[in-house]
């Protein structure tokens, strides 16, 4: 079967958009560790053209366009104005309809929608909650814990849950995964945005509180309807008057994830948030042009040794004299975590819960 642009509701004229200036290989972080043309979004866009003209599909074409974290550092560096993650995830899903996947992407397709979670794990996603009595019928705010909250880092999701009740939110008895990891790995989300989407009527909420920027970015970006969407980070800086936080004598850092900085130009929250507790120093990259941590776009899951390298790359970026690295999302907090020996890394979560003990 030809593989055809039209298919993935992409013209010609988009792709062709690209100039093959090669901007992009100078920022993208996959490209830096792994060298070769078929891994920067220039070489990506030439091989989404060359499958289009009937292009042998194999393997090496899947790692490829696998190993793009959609970091978006291409957008921001793009003079044509592309959104080069956007082609990617559109030629992993017509791959994927034909049927063209790795195992891992398989492995992760079945585990999500056969359990709800990214991991297929069948224990309860709220045995973080110590008390369940707590929670409403009905509520303004809704904290989403996302897969990873809830079921490696239960700590986090019951600190941040205890710190949003305060202001009155409850959580989704049976929430499911967000459908981040498959929509960005090619595959159809529809059961779980669906699924979400009457638990969040059922309770009648008006907006979502995320810890997740994976899922802060498809909640608000990629449920089909408009959702009020607004990250922890954001909420909790907003409500600082509220909360009677100590200054805490630490100097941090501050990891952007991708998804919540770049694709959703969320910066100075997070910061607004650090500074009212500790001391802080910027990365040397950072908002914009922040590198990646390297664990998104399903990288660590397919390619962990590269997402590991992508993660040491990023640890380079700290500046001297910090304790620690905060940042607000744990798939960046769990890559980082698993490269920094000497330094600790934490959710921002974490360090108002600090604040407020």
């Amino acid at each position: 079967m030809a593989f055809k642009l039209e298919y993935m509701n992409l013209d010609l004229k988009t792709i062709r958009k690209c100039i093959r200036c090669g901007n992009c290989r100078a920022v993208c972080p996959v490209f830096e560790e792994e060298g070769w043309e078929s891994a920067n979004t220039r070489g990506r866009i030439m091989i989404i053209k060359s499958l289009a003209n009937g292009y042998n599909r194999s393997t090496e074409v899947l790692k490829s366009l696998n190993t793009c974290t959609t970091c978006g550092l291409c957008i921001e560096n793009c003079p044509a104005g592309i959104n080069p993650p956007n082609i990617v995830e559109a030629a992993r899903r017509e791959l994927a309809s034909l049927g063209i996947m790795t195992e891992i992407q398989a492995e992760l397709h079945r585990n999500i929608l056969g359990a709800g979670n990214t991991f297929g794990d069948r224990l309860d996603r709220l045995a973080w909650l110590r008390d369940r009595r707590v929670l409403k019928k009905k509520a303004d705010y809704i904290y989403f814990a996302g897969c990873l909250a809830s079921f490696r880092y239960p700590e986090t999701s019951s600190k941040a849950f205890e710190i949003l009740s305060r202001f009155g939110a409850t959580v989704l008895r049976n929430e499911q995964c967000c459908g981040s990891p498959l929509i960005r790995t090619g595959f159809d989300a529809s059961p779980l945005i669906e699924h979400n989407l009457r638990e969040i009527d059922r309770i009648g909420a008006s907006v979502i509180v995320t810890g997740c920027a994976g899922c802060y970015t498809t909640l608000k970006n990629d449920y089909p309807r408009q959702i009020d969407v607004i990250s922890i980070s954001e909420f909790l800086a907003d409500h600082l008057q509220e909360m009677e936080l100590r200054r805490l004598n630490l100097q941090v850092t501050y990891h952007d994830p991708c998804h919540l900085g770049r694709m959703n130009k969320i910066y100075e929250k997070p910061r607004q948030l650090i500074e009212a507790i500790c001391s802080f120093k910027e990365m040397e990259t950072n908002r914009k042009d922040a590198r990646c941590c390297g664990g998104g776009g399903g990288v660590r899951a397919g390619y962990k040794d590269l997402s590991l390298r992508l993660a040491t790359r990023r640890l380079d970026d700290i500046p001297q004299g910090v304790d620690c690295i905060i940042t607000s999302c744990p798939l960046c907090l769990r890559n980082l975590s698993d490269v920094s020996n000497d330094k600790k890394v934490m959710d921002i979560v974490e360090l108002v819960a600090l604040s407020i003990e």
